[in-house]
């Protein structure tokens, strides 16, 4: 019981920065105030809305170290070590997931962790007075984009999850302690994130606000969320969210700040110099480059034994490893693959590894502290969803024209081209299949493929796509575990056993 009142109460914790620049990543002692008495002024509310940001940090939450909860669990990426400490980690992609495994519980702890500060904020806000409405309305809205967007990543993963939308007193945590229905979570999602793009944020963030919610952002978001329902959640509404899903997202898109897609070079993206200035970056989580405690260390974490691509800091291991299958999945001369992943030629590697970030500076050095952003929201993202909802609609000539905007700046043929093509219109004889293809290389490594999965296929269409694939391509996680059950993660047993009953275990664990 005590380890739930931490995650549901978050109480001082988050109490963070001096300042609204991008040191909003350095935190002060987090037990050193109670809420009672820390709430008093504007700063104080921004330092706690730092906090949110910095919680999402968090490699059990959703930062860049995430990939564990979402490309292990696709057919992108997967270890083949299942020994020892590795034990707990393969059972995602070896779809042998128990409810006891504390990577799970982890998981789960650190997601309501930063939904519990951003409770804390909008518990309290009302209690500060504000020079500017419009300051207290921003800051409100950023909290509720936060509280949006991991609730939408829960309930995907988990289904039915409890919804506390406030802070709880202690009297109050175990009348909270029931899942409530996956259509009461999406609810929420919508509430919170129809008040992002009503709010007074900016369409975009800029210099050393780069790292915090937008307009842009709220708007790709809720596309995303009403795409996402229309297509997973049988409420009698499909057509409905679908024309949500194409008002959201174009809203979105119609704020960029550049012409055609291929205006902006697919390295760029990526490029730590560019970071701040690459306008097809909506949402990103912030890294400081050379500092110990917030560089990044993607780049050198997904390094093979041998190669010097990714960072300058030696690596011993073999990096990020892609599955066979994806690798297969690029079509030839597509630059996206140079790009993404390397072959390693390391006795103890000789397997493909993940090259998409790199900082191989001497800022980041031989200690690999680096500066990559981790992105979250991108329009490449946002153009093949608007995409895949034209699709749905009927709408298929649309549909292709933003398909090819993302083929076009590849450098691959467009689409009716491709599709005369015999091996490619073999593998994507639709153009579901072919939008869903064009999403995994693009987008490869940036923990979208999972919930890609999910939105595309139904359980039992699921089921088959993963065990008609060749077991080869995946090591020893066996494709053959995969079954209805994997549609959902298990409930953490730790917070199942807090009430049987409220707390119900999902299908087939």
């Amino acid at each position: 019981m005590k380890n739930r009142i931490s995650i549901i109460l978050g109480l001082a914790a988050v109490l963070a920065t001096t300042s609204c620049s991008k040191d909003f990543l350095n935190q002060t002692d987090p037990n050193s105030q109670t809420v009672d008495s820390y709430f008093q002024t504007e700063n104080d509310v921004l330092l706690a809305v730092n906090g949110i940001y910095q919680s999402l940090r968090n490699n059990n939450a959703i930062g860049e170290g995430s990939g564990l909860f979402s490309e292990e669990r696709s057919d992108n990426t997967g270890r083949n070590d299942n020994q020892s400490n590795a034990g707990e980690p393969f059972q995602f992609g070896d779809f042998s997931l128990l409810p006891s495994n504390t990577n799970l519980k982890s998981h789960w702890v650190a997601m309501y962790q930063v939904i519990s500060r951003a409770n804390l904020v909008l518990s309290n806000i009302d209690r500060v007075s504000f020079a500017q409405e419009d300051t207290k309305k921003s800051y409100a809205a950023e909290a509720k984009f936060v509280r949006a967007l991991i609730y939408f990543h829960m309930v995907r993963k988990w289904g039915d999850l409890p919804l506390v939308n406030k802070q709880l007193t202690l009297d109050e945590v175990r009348a909270n302690t029931f899942r409530s229905k996956d259509t009461a979570i999406y609810t929420q999602i919508v509430n919170d994130l129809l008040d992002v793009v009503n709010s007074p944020l900016p369409d975009f963030q800029t210099g050393a606000n780069i790292g915090r919610v937008s307009k842009a952002a709220g708007n790709a978001l809720l596309g995303q969320v009403y795409l996402t329902m229309a297509t997973t959640i049988d409420n009698g509404k499909r057509n409905d969210n679908l024309a949500k899903a194409k008002q959201y997202l174009t809203a979105c898109y119609e704020m960029r700040k550049f012409g055609a897609l291929k205006e902006v070079p697919y390295p760029d993206v990526f490029s730590v110099e560019k970071k701040g200035s690459c306008p097809e970056l909506i949402l990103q989580i912030v890294y400081k480059q050379g500092d110990a405690t917030y560089s990044s260390s993607i780049a050198a974490n997904n390094q093979a034994k041998g190669e010097t691509i990714n960072s300058q800091k030696a690596a011993t291991g073999v990096g990020g490893n892609v599955t066979g299958d994806l690798v297969k999945e690029y079509e030839a001369n597509d630059p996206r693959k140079d790009f993404s992943i390397k072959f390693a030629e390391a006795s103890n590697v000789k397997d493909w590894f993940i090259t998409k970030f790199r900082d191989a500076s001497d800022a980041a050095g031989k200690s690999g502290y680096g500066g990559n952003d981790f992105i979250l929201i991108r329009y490449a993202d946002v153009i093949l969803m608007l995409a895949e909802v034209n699709m749905y609609l009927g709408d298929n000539a649309t549909a292709i024209q933003f398909l090819d905007m993302v083929r076009e700046r590849a450098g691959v043929p467009a689409y009716a081209t491709a599709m005369q093509d015999a091996a490619y219109s073999a593998k994507f004889p639709t153009l579901k299949l072919a939008i869903l293809h064009e999403r995994r290389v693009e987008l490869a490594f940036e923990n979208h493929r999972w919930f890609d999965l999910l939105r595309t296929f139904t359980t039992e269409e699921l089921v088959t796509y993963f065990h008609a694939k060749n077991q080869a391509d995946f090591g020893i996680a066996k494709l053959a575990n995969f079954a209805a059950k994997d549609r959902y993660y298990p409930i953490p047993f730790d917070e199942y056993k807090l009430d049987p009953v409220k707390m119900y275990q999902n299908s087939g664990y």
